[in-house]
């Protein structure tokens, strides 16, 4: 979703993000995007049907809600890493006090590489019932090393160029006197 037309708030959050991508790759400072995904944790309460040949396994529509949990997706667009955890809040602590912070504006998911992998995760990694915690875990950790070891990416191509040409009707319009 793209916010009303002449947003200043969105455009100078939009400008600040994308100028964050085009940096050079460092791997000293690397650029690192994060977002975070609540899941919830579901299991079957009766067994499949057995798979049978020309026939998919058959899935009863009745589950049991056993909690939540929280995905970080955090993703080095140009080293082609990506890694999905839940953080405790010291190691949390930890990381934020190395970060050097640029928000994704409000109504602008679509600027958020992380948030793009998320999705992707969600297809390919999140596409059943997810039971607990440590399979949660499990299938992430596997997610992120295939996806790492393929070294995908997010061809990011969107610049602020592109954005002062394409989403002109979003910035403020000034009257020179």
């Amino acid at each position: 979703m793209i916010p009303p037309e002449r947003n200043a708030e969105f455009v100078a959050s939009m400008e600040d993000v994308l100028e964050v991508y085009r940096r050079p790759y460092d791997p000293k400072r690397p650029v690192v995007c994060l977002d975070e995904q609540p899941v919830q944790l579901v299991r079957e309460t009766r067994r499949p049907i057995a798979v049978e040949p020309g026939q998919p396994a058959r899935y009863d529509y009745e589950y049991e809600r056993v909690g939540t949990a929280v995905n970080f997706m955090l993703t080095e667009p140009l080293g082609g890493r990506r890694k999905v955890k839940a953080f405790p809040p010291a190691e949390a602590r930890r990381l934020l006090d190395r970060l050097e912070i640029h928000y994704t504006p409000k109504h602008g998911s679509w600027l958020d590489i992380a948030e793009i992998e998320l999705s992707v995760f969600t297809q390919q990694g999140l596409d059943r019932r997810i039971p607990d915690l440590e399979t949660l875990r499990r299938e992430a950790t596997a997610w992120a090393e295939r996806r790492n070891a393929e070294q995908a990416s997010v061809d990011w191509q969107f610049t602020t160029e592109d954005a002062r040409t394409k989403l002109k009707r979003l910035y403020p319009q000034y009257k020179e006197k």
